[in-house]
């Protein structure tokens, strides 16, 4: 390794922190253009109904605003919707990735995976992951969104955060995930998700500040 490349992750770290000590000055919280209340309460031919998260987990989640909404059909619980949305982002107010949650949580990754997701006229990065935990199973999509853009990598998120927040004020986003029970086979509960997380992409770009 060359000596110059010893310093590099201490210069990248240095530089973001010094962008967003300077973004921190300028920003101001982003309000919704619309409540997430109204996203669609119906998708794929199942009814949502909201839940509630404890007072203490949005404490830890650091949310401005949440969407958690359950969608079922004949009493079973299809699939579920969580979106937790940050009018600005600060040092101890960030999103807080699944990549690092879910395990914590007792769930064990079995596989993961980023897909181009089809919305409108073009496609949309977002992270697919298959679950296990205690015997149960299910499918995870998730993905990053605001600022006029979707993003499916941590450190792409990262280093727009920082950009962003120097350049133009801005550091609202909202963290969407999808979550699918494996019920009959993983290859049905991915194409449910899938179909699912495309309705919800150009939904949220309607309440998220443009």
């Amino acid at each position: 390794m060359r000596e110059w490349q010893r310093y590099l992750p201490a210069g990248i770290l240095g530089l973001g922190c010094l962008l967003l000590g300077a973004g921190h000055t300028q920003q101001t919280p982003a309000s919704l253009s619309a409540p997430l209340t109204t996203l669609p309460t119906q998708l794929e031919g199942y009814r949502g109904a909201d839940r509630t998260i404890s007072d203490a987990e949005r404490r830890v989640a650091g949310v401005s605003s949440y969407l958690f909404r359950g969608f079922e059909r004949d009493s079973a619980v299809a699939f579920s919707v969580y979106v937790g949305y940050y009018d600005r982002q600060v040092q101890g107010k960030t999103i807080h990735s699944p990549k690092n949650c879910l395990p914590g949580a007792g769930w064990e990754v079995v596989s993961a995976r980023e897909e181009q997701l089809e919305v409108g006229s073009g496609t949309v990065p977002v992270n697919r992951y298959t679950l296990v935990n205690a015997g149960n199973k299910a499918v995870v999509y998730y993905w990053y969104q605001g600022r006029g853009r979707v993003e499916s990598n941590e450190y792409r998120v990262k280093l727009q955060l920082l950009r962003d927040s120097a350049l133009r004020g801005r550091s609202e986003e909202a963290l969407v995930r999808v979550v699918v029970p494996v019920l009959d086979s993983e290859a049905d509960a991915a194409a449910l998700a899938r179909r699912v997380s495309a309705r919800l992409v150009p939904e949220l770009f309607r309440v998220l500040p443009a």
